[in-house]
């Protein structure tokens, strides 16, 4: 059985929520490949930073 570190954890930032979950496998099966399962929070924003962006990840990691 594989074992997938959980020592760290994301915060994912969308201006469109619904629009993420239809790519959202993309992001787990790169992190699944990485053997890292981190819990993750999406929350859903009326806009980012730079005009155009649609998705910021927010990733902290423990060393």
């Amino acid at each position: 059985m594989r074992r997938f570190r959980t020592d760290g954890r994301l915060n994912v930032y969308s201006t469109d929520v619904d629009l993420l979950f239809q790519h959202y496998g993309v992001l787990a099966s790169r992190l699944g490949a990485a053997g890292v399962a981190p819990p993750a929070t999406v929350l859903g924003v009326a806009r980012l930073a730079l005009p155009g962006l649609m998705v910021e990840i927010e990733g902290t990691a423990v060393a």
